[in-house]
């Protein structure tokens, strides 16, 4: 066992016990103290984000898409902080009381929405995950441990230390929020298994993380990220839309989960929106590799391989292909999806309907761009990560996410 992994999860059990009981309005100020600090603190975040930033520029494997989630600027850390804002407005679900009913011998019986504990993050790249967790979790009365990458260490050092000093002065214990910092694998395989210590553990990452948390972990997991995403153009969609919606899909912003990895496109409507969407696509730099029947539409698209379909790219690359249905899209979408997000363009609203319905997804679209799967863009503050099975929660984890329910039984002295 880690030892620093053990000391830091004791601390945080204590924590938890405190922040179980601490006011709303005291969580809402570390909150907001959290958010000016930051703000204020943004040169020195900046300086600890570029040593990472440096060091990972001369390393092997580099992708531009990486270096992108692990960038920290001016714009990103506002963002952040103003998420922290976001959430102290939220309405604590901590204490809410539901279900109450009057039993026939005067018990009354119902449910109050507690924390969950200590809660452990494993998590790759994006040091704005470190403030979003820390905040979800304060809200929420959970302490967190939090295990990053060795390529953002240097920034999750300096964010985790801003953190706890505001929370020193809110009042707060600082072991609320803690970070591992030795990045060996013996750290991350010791926090999977501290059952009696961490009450739920959360990847986020690739697919190779997340495969390798499920596998090894013994305490409970909610599996997230994984982000092989379509978007369906069925026939009858409005051209204009359709490329646009298309377009942002994929290169707003590539290397993240909710962006779209195949386009596929209704054979009614292929003559009308490849030529259009594939020449933007091309214009934007995505790599596209598609079926024999897209090639013909565009001198740029490369023939995909088996391999494509189930491929999440997290970059520039796009496979698309033709189909003959909306029946055949949404075999293809459940077969090689990872139920993250699925979007479909369409005039018809009975066959919306049908998509939302048939697609096995933790988000599904109607004519919207899937890089709208997001903690704050569906008004949740920030997330934890975006969860993509279906026991507890699905799709972003926002701060009910993060709770339990317990009963709670009022008598007047019933005997059994």
């Amino acid at each position: 066992m880690h030892p620093e992994v053990v000391a830091k999860a004791e601390s945080a059990r204590n924590a938890a016990a405190v922040l179980a009981g601490v006011s709303t309005g005291a969580k809402n100020k570390a909150l907001r103290l959290i958010a000016a600090a930051l703000k204020a603190q943004q040169k020195k975040i900046i300086e600890a984000n570029a040593r990472d930033l440096e060091r990972y520029r001369g390393s092997p494997g580099y992708s531009e898409a990486l270096y992108d989630r692990l960038l920290l600027n001016e714009e990103r850390i506002t963002a952040a902080a103003d998420g922290l804002i976001e959430i102290a407005a939220l309405e604590d679900p901590i204490g809410e009381v539901t279900g109450m009913k009057l039993r026939p011998n005067g018990l009354q019986v119902g449910q109050m929405r507690v924390p969950l504990g200590v809660v452990g993050i494993i998590y790759e790249a994006r040091p704005n995950v470190t403030v979003d967790a820390a905040g979800l979790t304060l809200k929420s009365g959970n302490a967190v441990i939090l295990r990053g990458g060795s390529e953002a260490v240097h920034s999750n050092i300096c964010l985790v230390g801003i953190i706890q000093e505001q929370l020193r002065k809110a009042d707060l214990p600082a072991a609320a929020v803690q970070l591992i910092e030795d990045t060996d694998r013996s750290a991350a395989r010791t926090l999977m298994r501290l059952n009696g210590s961490v009450d739920l553990l959360i990847p986020r990452g690739g697919p190779s993380l997340i495969k390798t948390v499920v596998e090894n972990a013994t305490v409970p997991v909610i599996q997230t990220g994984a982000g092989n995403c379509h978007l369906y153009i069925d026939e009858g969609a409005v051209p204009e839309m359709a490329v646009e919606i298309a377009v942002n899909a994929k290169v707003q912003r590539p290397g993240v989960c909710n962006a779209i990895e195949t386009l596929l496109v209704h054979e009614a409507a292929a003559k009308e929106i490849l030529p259009p969407a594939l020449s933007k696509l091309d214009q934007a730099g995505v790599e596209l590799r598609g079926c024999p029947r897209t090639v013909s539409y565009h001198r740029a698209v490369k023939e995909a391989g088996e391999d494509d379909w189930g491929n999440e790219y997290l970059d520039l690359i796009l496979a698309v292909k033709v189909v003959d249905s909306m029946d055949e899209a949404i075999t293809h979408i459940n077969r090689y999806g990872t139920m993250h997000s699925e979007a479909i363009v369409t005039a018809d609203y009975h066959r919306a309907r049908l998509f939302l319905s048939r697609v096995d997804a933790a988000a599904v679209y109607v004519n919207a761009s899937t890089r709208f799967t997001d903690g704050g863009e569906f008004g949740l503050g920030a997330e934890m990560g975006i969860s993509t099975q279906k026991l507890h929660v699905r799709g972003p984890m926002g701060l009910k996410a993060l709770t339990s329910l317990k009963y709670i039984i009022y008598g007047s002295g019933q005997v059994r």
